[in-house]
């Protein structure tokens, strides 16, 4: 049977596929709907966590437990888990884990265009990157076979364009019956310094293992064309290339760490000119040039922001990129919505002209005009912590007019540890904790405040 699926649907519906017990997540866009989807199949515990760290460390409980678990949260919030991550690359799993990184090119609901490649190879783990929401269903299942056949957890790497994109997926029954045994191991699952020297060498041991299988694995394909140009791409990029140099010769990579290196040579030699095309940074690219490939990529394509097929096209075919941009039509940018409590205490802040440090979240709006009530954003849980800073660089009288705005759910995602700075460091700003009894910018998702 078919389905019209998003990509963050077909994730949900591949983890049920696998055999999935335990999903955990922090809502952010754009992998918040994985989650949600996650709690129309009554075989898996479902359950929104405190923050990333806390959602990853449930989901290696539940692995260690012997359970498949997928843990969910967009490119950001891998920096909040990062600490139990790489650890976890260390021990290994029980039952498979998969994380999922939805990294956000162009910015679309974000602080930064980080990607999140980089954590993968940082952390010498398998990162697989789907093109559409068959392949996101597909990737799924695959991932969990290779986490538990080559003893590591698993990312799998989506953007914008997949998460929220819709096409038709192939759907498949449920694996039952894999919930494996727990069984007692401190020198593979407790990390002190003596267990980690042993662990080690088997990261690395892995990491060339995992090499080995991705030169014939069957996530990555070449589609022969004219060997005039020759792309190496993945994720929704593929999308692009397909559509703006339908002829070109392509090596489509599934899995993106560890690269094939004798597969992408081969291709290579067969074409007259390679170009890497990849959104941000030159993963592939820098991966390639050191193994002595001559090939184009970030010279000729930006590092900032989406690609596109009108974009690639001007730059590699016929296209007149000017010929395919949308007319211009007036800015609309997001505002907070009528009737939202928080208008009323930025505009008593504006009127007061105070100095505010500010968090994430829709009251991240009231940096906007005409409220224009917020000096600084950095990242969750930084308003707090921040302006203990800005006292202790200013002084007291300048915290006089300083005040800390979080909301509800960023207070207790990661405020709680910066206010218990401020009173333990001594102090002396407002901290105003807009509370809204919900995870508002999101889509108004439960958290522990709301009971």
């Amino acid at each position: 049977m078919k389905s019209l699926m998003t990509g963050n649907q077909a994730i949900a519906r591949g983890a049920y596929e696998a055999g999935v017990t335990v999903a955990s997540a922090y809502p952010g866009t754009p992998s918040t709907e994985i989650i949600e989807n996650m709690t129309t199949y009554p075989e898996i515990y479902a359950e929104w966590s405190t923050n990333e760290k806390v959602a990853l460390e449930v989901g290696i409980g539940a692995s260690i437990g012997g359970a498949r678990a997928l843990v969910a949260m967009k490119h950001v919030g891998v920096n909040v888990a990062a600490d139990p991550l790489f650890t976890f690359s260390y021990t290994g799993v029980n039952g498979g884990l998969v994380l999922i990184s939805a990294d956000d090119p162009g910015m679309h609901s974000s602080q930064n265009e980080q990607d999140n490649r980089n954590y993968a190879k940082f952390a010498k783990i398998p990162v697989l990157e789907p093109s559409d929401s068959q392949e996101c269903k597909d990737f799924m299942v695959l991932a969990y076979q290779l986490s538990e056949q080559f003893d590591t957890p698993v990312m799998v790497r989506t953007t914008t364009r997949v998460a929220h994109g819709q096409s038709l997926v192939d759907l498949g029954d449920r694996q039952e019956g894999i919930v494996k045994e727990y069984e007692k191991n401190p020198p593979k699952y407790v990390m002190l310094p003596g267990y980690g020297r042993q662990r080690h060498p088997l990261v690395e041991a892995r990491r060339e293992a995992l090499a080995k299988y991705n030169e014939t694995a069957p996530i990555n394909r070449i589609e022969w064309g004219d060997k005039r140009i020759g792309i190496i791409t993945s994720g929704v990029v593929y999308q692009y290339v397909k559509e703006a140099l339908p002829e070109a010769s392509v090596l489509k990579l599934g899995m993106t760490f560890p690269l094939p290196q004798q597969l992408i040579k081969d291709f290579a030699e067969q074409v007259d000119k390679l170009y890497v095309i990849e959104e941000l940074e030159p993963f592939l690219e820098e991966q390639i040039k050191a193994w002595g490939i001559e090939v184009v990529g970030k010279e000729l394509f930006p590092r900032i922001g989406e690609l596109s097929p009108e974009l690639i096209g001007a730059k590699l075919g016929n296209w007149n990129q000017e010929a395919a941009v949308a007319v211009e039509v007036p800015n609309r940018p997001p505002v907070l919505c009528p009737g939202c409590p928080h208008r009323g205490v930025y505009y008593v802040i504006n009127r007061l002209k105070l100095t505010v440090s500010g968090d994430i979240g829709c009251y991240t709006l009231g940096a906007t005009p005409p409220l224009s009530a917020m000096d600084t954003c950095i990242c969750m849980g930084a308003s707090i912590s921040g302006a203990l800073g800005l006292e202790k660089a200013r002084g007291k009288d300048f915290a006089r007019k300083l005040v800390a705005v979080i909301g509800d759910s960023t207070f207790l995602h990661s405020g709680i540890t910066g206010l218990l700075d401020v009173v333990y460091n001594g102090g002396t700003f407002t901290t105003l904790i807009l509370d809204n009894s919900t995870t508002a910018m999101t889509g108004h998702q439960e958290h522990p405040g709301t009971g």
